[in-house]
């Protein structure tokens, strides 16, 4: 969610300084520094029907360019985290940070096979757009695939690694420190911050497109990201309804690796539930962000 408030004291160019701590969080990340040493996973199992029936009607109406389950996950974190603002928060530098925008870094593969080139995309979600629906989720990644398999252009995370990656060990090593600590005070080039895919809100793996299923994927200390999603393979999957009886239906397990610091147990719980509310419903998605849901969860 892009902040326009003016830039204060402690603030990052990308993100505000936290400054209501409670006395507990301030002293979190001098007891507990690393993000990967505190790391919560929740493993989610996400009923596809309503998603199935919501795509169907929608690629009736644009059979070339297809909508897909992977559409509607993004465009749900989205809303998700534009209402759940802390998941939007990251820990850097022993400081607490809300970040200024909402963005969901991913990899395509230039073609289904072992030696294919892959990219890096990073996908802009702005909730005061008039698009700021599952279709432009949709639209942008579609341009951006088409792009990558039909040219030979790279994405400028690849074109900066492939840069720094000509230089001798030891100046790897001290090209890396002085960023690191750049980026801990705040001070990251613009450039490198914009194409570093650990600098986004939510890092997030589809492994259903290669036939694997969901598990566990660890966070990194690196950068800025706090939310790693893992998507799996659609399987079909027996059901229980409250009254015992028993239904097989599409499905599909969500793996969500979270830094536990940002966030206490009760929110990541209404967090999930509204992401479900928003899988239930996925009409949902078609409503611009910045019309208000008035919804329960």
């Amino acid at each position: 969610m892009e902040i326009k408030a003016k830039r204060r004291r402690g603030d990052r160019r990308d993100a505000t300084l936290v400054r209501d701590l409670d006395s507990m969080h301030v002293f979190m990340p001098l007891m507990l520094p690393n993000r990967a040493d505190n790391e919560a996973f929740i493993q989610e199992l996400v009923d596809m029907s309503a998603i199935e029936s919501y795509l169907e009607q929608k690629n009736a109406q644009n059979p070339q360019y297809k909508y897909t389950f992977f559409h509607v996950i993004l465009a749900a974190l989205s809303r998700t985290i534009e209402m759940r603002p802390r998941m939007n928060r990251f820990i850097i530098g022993n400081r607490y940070f809300d970040r200024n925008h909402i963005t969901f870094s991913f990899i395509v593969k230039k073609a289904f096979s072992d030696n294919a080139d892959e990219s890096v995309m990073i996908l802009k979600y702005d909730p005061a757009s008039e698009k700021s629906t599952i279709d432009m989720i949709h639209d942008k990644i579609c341009d951006f695939v088409y792009s990558v398999r039909t040219t030979d252009k790279k994405d400028g995370t690849t074109d900066i690694l492939d840069t720094m990656a000509k230089a001798p060990m030891w100046m790897r090593k001290l090209i890396v420190a002085i960023l690191r600590a750049l980026d801990a005070h705040g001070h990251m080039p613009k450039d490198l911050a914009n194409e570093d895919p650990y600098n986004s809100t939510v890092f997030i793996s589809n492994l259903g497109s290669i036939k694997l299923n969901a598990g566990y994927h660890h966070l990194a200390n690196w950068s800025t990201n706090s939310v790693f999603v893992v998507v799996g393979e659609r399987h079909m999957q027996p059901f229980y309804a409250e009254d015992g009886t028993v239904s097989v239906k599409p499905a599909l397990n969500l793996g969500l690796t979270l830094d536990e610091r940002i966030a206490d147990g009760y929110y990541y719980s209404k967090t999930i539930r509204l992401l479900k509310k928003l899988f239930a419903e996925p009409e949902l998605l078609d409503i611009p962000a910045k019309e208000a849901l008035n919804i329960e969860y």
